[in-house]
């Protein structure tokens, strides 16, 4: 109600404002109008009175003085031209300022209707306004619930805030705790080892004590002889392998018989166990079995092709003796604390090498299962670890970025070289270590130097290197689904292989050479296995239906007869061409 009076009230002072204004204007012509219509009227009052006068005097003149009078009349002649004159002129200034009376009334009138098209104007906006205004009311309880809202989600937030705090506290309070809780346990774990490692080696030695006093009774017993017989007399290698003596390597003489008739000259022997006498490409699945509870991430036979180890993500390394197409299990290596990513023997195949998720790589014997050395400095998972060719020293690959190298006699980290990527597999000559990194690059490492001799960029994440039989080619896996063979003589790609349907299916899918390096094999994404010819350069053959999820490593033994693949979920198949 007073918003209406207020607009009312604005709207009489505007029209008096109006009135002022153009009434000032036009004020001073209506008075001269007025001004001049009075002395128009005085004037013809005036003239009529004066003529009446003068004709009254020039008849009283005439009727006396009659040429007196002719003069008389032709002086009022005049002056009624001269007054008649000027009333024309009155009546012409008449018309103007009627005329100007005229243009104002019209101007007055065209501004009343624009003082009514700005009331109507006005009034629109009034109701604008008024909409407006709502709406601003509207808005405001609105802003007020959102204010109300936004303090409430404030004090909530601070609420949460507070209970993070209190939670990350208690997190790191836990953290420590568990840090000390695992290193109590992995401090535990450690006495045990050595306990049973104690225990091992005493019985070893009783059985090795008793096993001398047997051969010594033996030696004291009279060794008949055949007259056409003769001995050689051997002396076993004074080597210790891994440094560890087996109950089966015993120093001193063995005796081998020889026919007298080869006329002193040895017997044509076979080829040593698990050599490469003929490579056949796998095309029929032997065997398939469960092998871990879980994925299964690497597999490898022994030098002797006799055994097969897989490791799994549960923290177990499985032995396998391949018999009559089967693999029967043999025994399981104990004392990793997480998951297994990679498996090698040494060149005897009396130690196997595992690296593993809990930051450490590990070695047992392979007769006793016996769990020889634990190496632990790396702040990340290991995901390769590689025998070099003394057997003495390892080399091992690190998420944390890191190459590190080993020495097996002494249980210490000897170099320590930062490589600026995750390394994802190791392979090694002579003095030469080669690794393959998350960066997509193939690194080239010497040994003595802890340097980069070289490096190799690939179009993809790096998972997987192998080296053939003469150690003069290195086949590359990457993420960009590309096997790749890279000539060491020359450090160029020598070849590339892919096939439709190939996908590498992870960051550590392994792949391998054949023992002759006649093919590679690799696993894929979809299950099934690819073999190239590396001759030809051409798909060999391809395996599938089998795998039921991406195939993580693949082996092929070293005789050439067999094939083991392992999978993402817990299968692994043994293949051959039988």
């Amino acid at each position: 109600m007073e918003r209406r009076m207020e607009w009312k009230r604005h709207i009489s002072e505007q029209l008096k404002l109006r009135d002022r204004v153009q009434r000032h204007t036009f004020e001073e012509i209506i008075h001269q109008y007025h001004r001049l219509l009075e002395k128009s009227d005085l004037q013809t009052v005036l003239s009529e009175r004066y003529q009446t006068d003068k004709y009254e005097v020039q008849r009283h003149e005439a009727s006396q003085d009659p040429g007196r009078g002719e003069a008389l009349q032709q002086e009022v002649a005049q002056m009624r031209i001269r007054h008649q004159e000027e009333l024309t002129e009155l009546h012409k200034k008449r018309g103007e300022l009627a005329q100007s009376v005229i243009e104002l009334n019209n101007q007055i009138q065209q501004k009343d209707k624009e003082i009514q098209t700005n009331e109507a104007r006005m009034q629109e906006f009034q109701q604008q306004i008024l909409s407006l205004e709502g709406d601003c009311r509207d808005l405001r309880t609105s802003l007020q619930d959102l204010e109300r809202a936004n303090q409430t989600l404030k004090d909530e937030y601070d609420a949460l805030q507070i209970t993070f705090s209190a939670l990350e506290e208690k997190l790191r309070k836990t953290c420590e705790d568990n840090q000390e809780l695992v290193s109590r346990w992995m401090a535990e774990k450690a006495q045990e080892a050595n306990k049973l490692n104690a225990e091992n080696e005493k019985d070893t030695r009783r059985r090795q004590a008793k096993l001398q006093k047997e051969l010594a009774d033996a030696a004291k017993e009279p060794l008949p002889l055949e007259g056409e017989d003769d001995i050689e007399v051997l002396a076993e290698d004074g080597g210790k392998g891994g440094g560890e003596t087996s109950p089966s390597r015993l120093h001193g003489r063995t005796l081998r018989r020889r026919s007298a008739n080869s006329f002193g000259s040895p017997e044509t022997t076979d080829a040593p166990p698990g050599s490469c006498t003929e490579v056949r490409v796998p095309s029929t699945a032997l065997h398939t079995f469960e092998a871990h509870d879980g994925e299964v991430n690497a597999v490898r036979f022994s030098p002797g092709s006799r055994l097969l180890a897989t490791g799994g993500m549960d923290r177990r390394v499985k032995l396998w003796e391949v018999v009559a197409g089967r693999c029967e299990p043999k025994g399981a290596l104990t004392g990793s604390n997480a998951g297994i990513t990679s498996i090698e023997f040494d060149s005897a195949g009396s130690y196997l090498l595992a690296a593993s998720n809990d930051f450490a790589s590990r070695i047992w014997t392979v007769d006793d299962f016996r769990l020889r050395h634990t190496l632990t400095g790396h702040s990340g998972k290991v995901l390769s670890a590689r025998f070099l060719l003394d057997n003495a020293r390892i080399v091992s690959g690190s998420y944390d970025r890191t190459l590190k190298l080993w020495d097996l006699r002494s249980k210490v980290c000897m170099k320590t070289v930062f490589a600026g990527s995750s390394c994802n597999d190791i392979v090694c000559t002579e003095q030469c270590v080669m690794s393959g990194h998350f960066d997509k690059k193939v690194r080239f490492w010497d040994i003595r130097a802890e340097s980069i001799v070289r490096e190799l960029e690939l179009l993809g994440r790096v998972t997987s290197l192998d080296l053939n039989h003469d150690r003069t080619e290195l086949l590359t896996c990457s993420r960009d689904d590309l096997l790749k063979i890279i000539d060491l003589r020359t450090n160029a790609v020598r070849q590339t292989f892919s096939a439709q349907g190939f996908k590498c299916g992870a960051d550590w899918t392994r792949v391998t050479f054949s023992p002759d390096g006649s093919y590679v094999i690799g696993g894929s994404a979809d299950g099934a296995l690819y073999v190239w010819n590396v001759l030809t350069g051409q798909l060999e053959r391809t395996l599938d239906r089998n795998h039921n999820s991406a195939i993580n490593s693949v082996s092929w033994s070293p005789s050439g007869a067999f094939v083991v693949s392992v999978e993402k979920g817990s299968r692994a198949i043994l293949w051959s061409d039988l």
